[in-house]
């Protein structure tokens, strides 16, 4: 069986914005526990956790890093994960592995945008969440005040489990608020004053025990602790701690909070599928096995690393466990445990623990292993484009390889292959988020790339009914091509009910209907007594299918779309699939063009935080970008964030557009929102750019 009691087991992620302190943090908890004697710095380069090269040259961390040691009898899985919003990824896919959401905060910088991010995404997935104030050793620190927003945006259950003894070089440690010490000179923050708050926020979720502490009966420090974890649990308790890795300061303290109130595996509910039943995952070792790939890794040496959380059961080396992702059974050669940039092999890994499977080509980012099926991981759409080609002639394949390394690792990458213009698009979270990929390809894979203007997936739809035919007839000796099809065409909007659409009373010939759920594109067979003949349909949906990838105004892929075939001709003879698949794309193309058709354009949420005097600056400059300001809200201290809706095309170089505007105090986040018609003028230019190749020979 597994080494450690499941109950035992605290498996925790240390989020935040970007230079909070994350990764120093988890190096220090590594040489307090005793599980390295070296000095890890992340600014020489020696870091534990920021192993790979481009994390050492840039100093920052651009993937998650799995480590685990022991403390106070329990045992921590932590995870490290970049703070920079492009990297956003690598932070969603380690809460799926984990119970406890420990949120770092600069104690000088302050709550940023990707803190609130975070805060946002640990919520959302159901989490304990644990504020650590870090790098109380820096300068200028107004901790009552830090304190203040964290309140103020997060909200009154976040409470200081301690304070800090003095700031910047006088900071000499933490007093805690539970249990008050007798010497608390220096402390920034009375703790006696907020030790009644803190321990109100810890009994509300026991009535009997709040009833005995208004009655004048102070619960136990032991009683207190173990209803802290259910406070956590339910999130009507954030504790706040506050830490200096740097110094040591607070680093015991921080360890024994974590060990008495970071989540079990118990206390977080997760649910799955099983033959299509909802069910209750217990994290019980003799439970069915239920597991999920929750980050990918290819490492130069032991190559694809897929990280593993187990749920329930027990998962074993050398053994075939069913998913579906695999009819017959995915292949358990070794398990191992990952220490950072290191690995050893394990006999079997139980409920909480967190392990990895080397070189299994069946295992991805969000594959379920086991009986039971998990939720899928929810990334962002990534929404910056670059076309890429290989510096050097005869890499082509060399590129194609080395790109779908990159896609398998990072789930907020895509790739897709332009069949118009035969590029391969590379579609990232932002510039910087493709210039560090591009680094990767260089160094990793030995592969220099050429780029071009980051391509926007515009979209083409239409606006109104149309119907229409074409007749592809063609002879030149021997037997000819003949093939006649005529069409409805409908709007289909995004969001319809296929099954409340496709129905005899819209369609009263209706035989049968396909649905392609990627383009919005519904097919709908209507034809009555053969006029085309049943073999030939295929090849007239094909037809249709290849038009919807090339587009037919501007180039770009069509979608909300359906289209009835209702009537057609053949020819005995000349008929084939050939001539109708052209009849069918030439149909689709006039008929489209009847239809009133438009450009989609892709419009994403931002959020925009800045100093408040630069509000107006903001404002303005999104109008100017065809923005729509949502609203406007405090984001802590004197910084607000802008909310808004804009098209995508108008931000792809928006960072460095923001630093000009902010001198540098700017920060945003981004996602996909939806698509939107574009304006008249607009849409005139991109289609009078486009060169959309006319296939059809007279």
């Amino acid at each position: 069986m597994a080494k450690h009691k499941v109950e035992d087991i605290r498996n925790i992620a240390l989020l935040g914005h970007g230079s909070a302190g994350k990764t120093t943090l988890a190096d220090t908890f590594l040489t307090t526990c005793g599980e390295s004697s070296a000095h890890p710095s992340v600014d020489d380069g020696t870091s534990i956790c920021d192993f790979d090269e481009e994390e050492k040259h840039h100093k920052y961390s651009i993937e998650a890093s799995v480590t685990h040691f022991n403390h106070a009898g329990k045992r921590f899985n932590v995870i490290d994960t970049p703070g920079y919003p492009e990297l956003i990824g690598q932070a969603i896919g380690a809460l799926r592995a984990v119970e406890t959401a420990a949120i770092c905060i600069d104690a000088h910088a302050g709550i940023k945008v990707n803190t609130r991010r975070v805060f946002t995404e640990a919520t959302k997935a159901g989490l304990g969440k644990i504020i650590v104030v870090t790098k109380m050793d820096g300068e200028n620190i107004d901790f009552p005040a830090l304190v203040a927003s964290i309140k103020e945006l997060f909200g009154n259950q976040c409470v200081p489990m301690n304070v800090p003894l003095g700031s910047g070089g006088d900071f000499k440690g933490v007093a805690s608020t539970l249990n008050v010490p007798d010497d608390t000179s220096g402390a920034l923050i009375d703790p006696a004053v907020i030790s009644d708050s803190l321990i109100e926020s810890i009994i509300e979720v026991d009535e009997e025990v709040t009833e005995k502490y208004f009655e004048g009966e102070v619960p136990s420090e032991a009683e207190l602790r173990k209803l802290a974890v259910q406070a956590i649990a339910e999130g009507s308790l954030i504790p706040i701690v506050c830490v200096s890795a740097k110094t040591g300061g607070g680093v015991t303290e921080l360890l024994d909070v974590l060990a008495a109130c970071a989540l079990p595996p118990a206390a977080v509910t997760r649910t799955g599928t099983k033959d299509g039943d909802d069910v209750t995952l217990k994290p019980d070792p003799a439970a069915p096995l239920a597991a999920q790939v929750f980050r990918t890794r290819i490492d130069p040496f032991v190559q694809k690393l897929s990280f593993i959380r187990v749920y329930s059961g027990t998962l074993k080396k050398d053994s075939t466990v069913p998913s579906a992702a695999a009819r017959k059974g995915i292949k358990i050669a070794q398990l191992l445990e990952v220490q950072a940039g290191e690995t050893h092999p394990v006999d079997e890994a139980g409920p909480g623990d967190i392990v990895a499977v080397a070189k299994c080509e069946e295992l991805h980012t969000g594959v379920s292993i086991g009986d039971v099926e998990l939720p899928k991981i929810d990334f962002p759409t990534p929404m910056v484009g670059l076309a890429v080609t290989p510096k050097s002639r005869g890499d082509e394949t060399k590129l194609s390889g080395a790109l779908h390394k990159i896609v398998e690792e990072d789930p907020t990458v895509h790739l897709d292959h332009d069949p118009e213009t035969k590029e391969l698009v590379l579609n990232g979270m932002s510039e910087l988020h493709l210039t560090l990929i591009q680094e990767r390809l260089k160094r990793r894979d030995k592969v220099e790339v050429n780029t071009k203007e980051p391509k926007i997936p515009y979209r083409e739809t239409i606006q109104i009914n149309a119907e229409g035919s074409y007749r592809h007839k063609k002879q030149s000796g021997g037997s000819g091509q003949f093939g006649e099809v005529h069409i409805r065409m409908y709007p289909l909007p995004e969001g319809t009910n296929v099954e409340e659409f496709a129905t005899k009373d819209r369609f009263p010939q209706l035989k049968e209907t396909h649905y392609h759920e990627k383009s919005n594109f519904l097919w709908v067979d209507s034809i009555v007594g053969g006029t085309i003949p049943g073999n030939f349909l295929p090849a007239v949906e094909k037809g249709f299918l290849e038009r919807i990838r090339r587009g037919v105004v501007a180039g770009y892929q069509v979608q909300n779309v359906c289209v009835e075939v209702h009537y057609g001709k053949h020819h005995p003879v000349d008929s084939n699939e050939t001539a109708f698949k052209t009849a069918g794309s030439m149909a689709f193309r006039n008929v489209f063009q009847e239809a009133k058709p438009a450009l989609l354009e892709p419009i994403v949420k931002i959020h925009v935080t800045v100093p408040g005097e630069k509000l107006g600056d903001i404002n303005s400059d999104m109008s100017g970008r065809r923005g729509r300001v949502l609203g406007m809200e405090s984001a802590g201290g004197d910084l607000q964030t802008v909310t808004a809706e804009v098209p995508l095309a108008e931000v792809t170089t928006y960072a460095r557009n923001l630093s000009s505007m902010t001198g540098g105090q700017g920060s945003y986040t981004m996602e996909f929102s939806h698509y939107d018609v574009v304006p008249g003028n607009v849409q005139q230019e991109i289609i009078s750019k486009a060169q959309l190749k006319e296939e059809e020979d007279a």
